[in-house]
């Protein structure tokens, strides 16, 4: 696989990806862990995401899969604590879990927009905020996965839209 984190780069450091049972978040777990990271992914799913941390254990990495959602914070912190206490403070933490789906603005009901927010806004916020404790400061890095629709309207994606504006601002501040 081709990148631009060279192998063994981030030997000793410890990561965490939200959302990571597949999908950009998956591969990218599995990048960091290939340049030595040990990587701790986490998602609703126990199955899939024990399926995941399969995938970089397999490549004979360091990995722990945590089945959680990124709604309940207490969760999320539990989560990192875990992480924390197996492979040591946190050097890097990517939030990456998203809902969407594709519906007219009218179409959305109260509650599947809120889910949306649930899981991409407040799900990021949740993330962010509970590493904070856990991290290996200074250096430490945050990185939010947003997409366009969070700078550029997009049709059937209100939600999607106004929850990754608001993850970016959230980022940014």
């Amino acid at each position: 696989m081709h990148s631009a984190i060279k192998d063994g780069y981030l030997k000793g450091k410890v990561a965490f990806v939200a959302g990571a049972s597949s999908g950009i978040n998956l591969g990218i777990a599995q990048r960091l862990a290939d340049a030595g990271a040990k990587v701790t992914i986490i998602s609703r799913s126990a199955e899939k995401i024990a399926a995941a941390a399969k995938t970089i254990t397999d490549a004979g990495h360091e990995a722990l899969g945590i089945a959680c959602d990124v709604r309940d914070f207490a969760a999320v912190d539990a989560a990192l604590a875990t992480a924390v206490e197996k492979f040591g403070k946190i050097d890097i933490v990517v939030s990456g879990a998203a809902g969407n789906f594709v519906a007219p603005a009218l179409g959305i009901s109260p509650n599947g927009f809120k889910t949306v927010i649930d899981i991409d806004l407040m799900g990021t916020f949740h993330v962010l905020r509970a590493s904070f404790q856990y991290l290996n400061r200074p250096g430490a890095s945050l990185i939010s996965i947003t997409a366009p629709q969070g700078s550029r309207p997009s049709l059937y994606q209100a939600h999607v839209c106004a929850a990754k504006a608001g993850i970016n601002m959230l980022t940014q501040c």
